[in-house]
């Protein structure tokens, strides 16, 4: 048997309906009795309800979160977090509210304690991103590494279908990735493949009855899973990608992960065929060609055209996601990422990206 490390990250999980009513309890866990609620500001209705779930422990609110993190909003957060002399931070919504949560935690070693709304994983890293200009920036800390992380399924329950679907195909980068990204070990792997099974399965089923608990729930435990294969196997390819194409342009990273993951997975298939095959038992099928198939099932976005990537960005990428795929198992050339970021940005039928991916590696 192949040698293998594996750190177990830790972390305490509260899983389940109606978790969020133990907030305060967690919070004092952790030692804290100032907090910064870091949160989404789309939903008055849930942030009344979690400043008065922490009480007297809240003693500051941040709402201005944006995606991809800007340093400029990332250090506003800060010296608010300063100022207010906190010892915790609870974040609640999805990936972005967990990236500010990180932030602060990464200037002031304080502990978090995260409450996702969406099926980001983040909450579960050690790994953190900030955007500066056109350029994202990411690094692992385990300063950046939440304490504690209530997951409560009715949280999900307000989110629209268009924002579930690709946020659970980015849930399933993480576990489809985890399987072959250069941290991974027979441990995350066999973590992997549920998650995959599980988000694979009952995304369709929660897309079609987004009122239903029970789908919802079964998401949330896949994408719970998947965060935790991603914190410790790391990335490659596919997320790479997604941070130079959203630092770049801004881009949805939900709605980039459906698009991209399947194009990712296509062009790495020869130095993967183990992981691979593996991934492709669980999804019961061709793995790329199921996970594109997801994607038109739950009709999430099948190509960086339609989520606002201009034609000329291909060119932009190309040299970024070639120097960053030196880092991983494969390490592309021009050609190579050229022809995969064209496929993914037309949404090529995947046969067609199978053959043109294909070709482009014995051209050097």
């Amino acid at each position: 048997m192949k040698p293998f490390e594996y750190d177990a990250l830790p972390g305490r999980i509260v899983f389940g309906l109606g978790k969020r009513t133990e907030l305060a309890n967690e919070v004092r866990r952790l030692g804290a009795t100032r907090v910064l609620l870091i949160a989404d500001p789309h939903d008055d209705e849930r942030l009344q309800e979690f400043r008065e779930l922490l009480g007297d422990l809240c003693v500051a609110t941040f709402t201005d979160v944006a995606q991809h993190v800007p340093r400029a909003k990332a250090s506003q957060a800060i010296a608010l977090a300063r100022e207010f002399e906190i010892d915790a931070t609870v974040s609640l919504g999805g990936g972005s509210a967990t990236g500010f949560s990180k932030a602060v935690a990464l200037e002031m070693a304080t502990p978090q304690l995260c409450v996702p709304t969406t099926y980001a994983g983040s909450e579960l890293t050690p790994i953190w991103g900030m955007t500066e200009g056109d350029t994202k920036q990411t690094g692992r800390d385990l300063r950046s590494l939440p304490a504690t992380v209530i997951y409560d399924a009715e949280l999900t329950i307000g989110l629209p279908v268009e924002i579930a679907g690709p946020s659970a195909m980015n849930a399933l980068a993480h576990a489809a990735e985890g399987l072959y990204a250069k941290g991974a070990n027979p441990v995350t792997s066999l973590i992997a493949l549920e998650a995959a099974r599980v988000l694979y399965e009952h995304t369709p089923l929660m897309c079609a009855d987004p009122s239903d608990i029970e789908q919802r729930s079964f998401v949330l435990y896949g994408a719970y899973l998947a965060g935790a294969t991603l914190a410790v196997a790391g990335t490659d390819l596919h997320h790479r990608t997604n941070h130079i194409l959203g630092g770049l342009f801004n881009l949805d990273h939900g709605k980039m992960n459906a698009v991209v993951l399947p194009y990712a997975l296509a062009v790495n298939k020869p130095a993967i065929a183990g992981p691979y095959g593996r991934l492709s038992d669980a999804l019961g099928g061709d793995a790329a060609s199921a996970i594109f198939d997801l994607a038109r099932r739950i009709n999430a976005p099948r190509s960086l055209a339609e989520i606002g990537m201009p034609a000329d960005g291909i060119e932009q990428a190309v040299p970024l996601v070639v120097e960053a795929s030196q880092k991983d198992v494969w390490p592309l050339n021009e050609i190579q990422v050229r022809n995969f970021l064209r496929a993914a940005y037309e949404g090529s039928e995947l046969y067609e990206a199978f053959l043109g991916l294909s070709n482009s590696r014995t051209e050097s």
